[in-house]
């Protein structure tokens, strides 16, 4: 039986992709007669006291949508203790790169995830105490080059190299492949819905899953939402959150009808309702589902 989970970042509102990746993720997981989990990622505390009252929203427009969750909600800032001990046993080192010194020694393109060039991995005491006198140091997890596979259920074996990540930040924060692999392990998560931007980082998590003990979980990575020129949604886009489309005129079931076209599923009214609708059938083969979704907020709005 399957246990998928949602997870977002309470730092602003759930627009138009967000909830259609819920809703997915909330898909996958009940049409296998499985659980689904809902946890806050609160660990960027700078940006979450900036937006107050952002989660307790999320968990609001999430219900609003039909869409329901098995147990508490999980906070990522009360389990600091966790990821602390889980790391523990992992062979670490001291960085004191920053970024622009990673970007600018890595030979990955402009925009791609640039792997740890290794530039701390060995250096002496003495070059450790040097630099920890100039800035604090992050930890990074000591990966030896391994390499890791992964499924994806739409793009099948994703394979890639691990570099040497970054497990706690400069400020001694855990950073999010840490805790997230941490919390899908312990809350037994066998299978990820998210978008298809993560799918890079899935090895590197399946990774440090194996390592810490726990069973990697299968994944499914899908189309993001975008904008008509292809970048991410954002705020900037327009009416995109549930309560800026119901306060030009939509309603709830005509913005969930919405999510349900841009995946190629039938229009159904909330999440129960479209579970019922594809319930025995294989919906998950939709191309519409793994291609980015071109979102125009006026459109919709006129639509109604």
């Amino acid at each position: 039986m399957t246990t998928g989970r949602f997870a977002p970042s309470p730092t602003s509102d759930l627009h138009l992709g967000n909830l259609r990746t819920a809703v997915l993720a909330w898909l996958l997981a009940r049409d296998d007669a499985g659980a689904f989990l809902l946890r806050i990622e609160d660990l960027d505390q700078q940006r979450v006291a900036a937006a107050p009252q952002v989660a307790q929203r999320q968990l609001t427009d999430l219900a609003a949508l039909g869409i329901d969750w098995d147990g508490e909600v999980v906070r990522q800032s009360q389990r600091l203790d966790l990821y602390r001990d889980a790391a523990a046993g992992l062979e670490t080192y001291e960085c004191y790169c920053t970024r622009r010194e990673i970007a600018e020694a890595s030979q990955a393109p402009h925009g791609s995830y640039r792997p740890y060039p290794g530039t701390c991995a060995h250096l002496t005491r003495s070059e450790r105490a040097a630099r920890r006198a100039v800035r604090p140091a992050a930890i990074r997890v000591r990966a030896h080059g391994a390499a890791m596979t992964v499924h994806d259920l739409h793009a099948g074996e994703v394979s890639g190299e691990v570099d040497d990540f970054v497990l706690f930040r400069a400020d001694g924060t855990p950073a999010y492949n840490l805790a997230v692999v941490v919390d899908d392990g312990l809350q037994g998560v066998t299978q990820v819905c998210r978008g298809a931007d993560l799918l890079d980082s899935a090895p590197r998590q399946a990774w440090l899953a194996r390592e810490l003990g726990f069973v990697p979980p299968s994944y499914a990575h899908v189309g993001l939402a975008v904008n008509r020129v292809g970048e991410r949604l954002a705020k900037r886009d327009g009416a995109v959150t549930l309560s800026e489309l119901e306060s030009s005129g939509l309603s709830g079931r005509q913005v969930f009808e919405t999510i349900c076209r841009s995946a190629g599923l039938p229009a159904a009214g909330s999440a129960p309702e479209l579970l019922d609708a594809v319930r025995g059938r294989d919906w998950w083969t939709i191309e519409a589902i793994w291609r980015p979704w071109v979102v125009d907020a006026r459109a919709i709005i006129d639509r109604r």
